[in-house]
């Protein structure tokens, strides 16, 4: 199978990987539906322990009405290493049952690695597939079959410490906020307190796909429509790069490379970050969340994606796309949304979302998710995300130092990106 040996070649995995997706692939969830005391694994990056809890409480629920599940587990793999832990779970015949996925999902659907699951969806009682969102579906199917429910369908937003603003005399308009206006305040912060200005959470000079939720606001995007050619050349990715060279090491409005600041822990004025991390705030300062600032393009919106299927190398297939089916069903994601926001339209007003929500208000919830969802533009995501990520941020590296050239370091990164994305 092409598909599977380009997900071989993309992530190093070795040939165990190609034979259990040729042999097992099914679109249907067919196995075996007679074992048991059947043990279900599922692997998750959260190490949240009130996230880990209700993954735990929906389980023992299932649990309860089906005796033949002996234990159901969410197994934490580490953020930065999860895609290289699962593929080596993978290769190694310690495949999960299911796995919670982002930019991976392009590879296993393309490598006939997950079960479809439009089928059993469909034809399970009250779970309502009609009330799923278009919009967030499409990431996650393929020729008409969803292959992964998007349990979570989070905007970034911008996340502001509203008493470090004070401290520096600084306020910020949500209703003209854009990207210069952030920076100026940023560096304010900095030059009156000692902390941090902006920061995009998990970037940390390694993570560089994050930083489309600013590029997308110059009207910038990592390559064209169809993914073969690179785009990081465009005048717009040298405008955006450009902001972000003067705020890292001019006007000091973002910490630079080596320096850590946790919004959360009090430590900068503002930080990008999906709604689902609000459960960080501790109450330990004043905050506001709102829309991603606008930048040269006007205003805009990024999603970060992550959904959850059943792998066809599971020895249980059957059971673990019912228990996926459990899991999403409308009860069940509106317990979910407290966390993650949902794809489901029924759930989607601010008002629903902040049902469970301790900390944003319905308010806040209307603003910064529900109406960013419609216009909204995922984070960068494309075949053999592993190899891509690795050779931009080698590339990038070179961008972090006070004389970079900022054009010439960009046409590097499509010298190395661009032969992959060719592929």
């Amino acid at each position: 199978m092409n598909r599977t040996r380009k997900l071989v070649g993309a992530l190093a995995l070795t040939t165990a990987l190609t034979l259990t997706a040729a042999c097992s692939a099914s679109t249907d969830g067919s196995g075996s539906t007679d074992a048991k005391d059947v043990k279900l694994r599922m692997t998750v990056w959260t190490s949240n322990q009130d996230q880990l809890k209700l993954f735990d409480s929906i389980a023992a629920a299932y649990r309860a009405q089906h005796p033949d599940i002996a234990s159901i587990t969410f197994e934490s793999l580490p953020f930065d290493a999860y895609n290289t832990t699962l593929t080596t779970q993978i290769a190694g015949g310690n495949a999960p049952d299911l796995v919670w996925m982002g930019d991976l999902s392009r590879d296993l659907i393309a490598a006939d690695a997950l079960v479809g699951l439009t089928d059993k969806l469909k034809s399970t009682a009250d779970w309502q597939y009609d009330d799923l969102e278009a919009s967030a579906v499409k990431e996650f199917s393929r020729d008409g079959t969803l292959y992964a429910y998007p349990f979570s369908t989070s905007p970034f937003a911008l996340y502001v410490n509203t008493d470090l603003l004070a401290k520096a005399g600084q306020r910020v308009d949500p209703k003209n906020l854009t990207w210069d206006r952030v920076a100026a305040a940023g560096a304010a912060v900095n030059k009156a307190t000692g902390k941090a200005g902006f920061v995009v959470r998990d970037f940390d000079y390694k993570a560089w796909n994050t930083l489309a939720t600013v590029w997308t606001g110059f009207g910038a995007s990592a390559w064209s429509e169809d993914g073969r050619k690179c785009t990081f050349t465009s005048p717009q990715m040298r405008q955006a790069f450009t902001f972000l060279h003067d705020a890292a090491f001019r006007t000091k409005a973002m910490p630079g490379p080596g320096t850590t600041a946790d919004f959360f822990a009090g430590d900068a004025a503002f930080t990008v970050a999906q709604v689902s991390r609000s459960s960080l705030l501790t109450g330990k300062f004043k905050y506001a969340l709102y829309p991603l600032p606008a930048g040269p393009a006007g205003q805009h919106s990024v999603i970060g994606q992550a959904g959850v299927g059943v792998l066809t190398a599971s020895k249980h297939k059957a059971q673990a796309t019912d228990f996926l089916a459990y899991l999403t069903n409308p009860v069940n994601s509106a317990k979910l949304a407290r966390f993650f926001p949902p794809p489901r339209k029924s759930l989607l007003t601010g008002a629903k979302l902040a049902a469970d929500n301790k900390v944003l208000t319905a308010a806040q919830l209307q603003t910064a998710v529900v109406d960013q969802l419609p216009n909204a533009v995922t984070l960068p995501n494309h075949t053999n995300p592993a190899e891509i990520a690795q050779r931009g941020k080698t590339a990038l590296d070179a961008m972090w130092k006070p004389d970079a050239d900022v054009a010439a370091v960009l046409k590097s990164v499509c010298s190395a990106i661009e032969p992959v994305l060719a592929k």
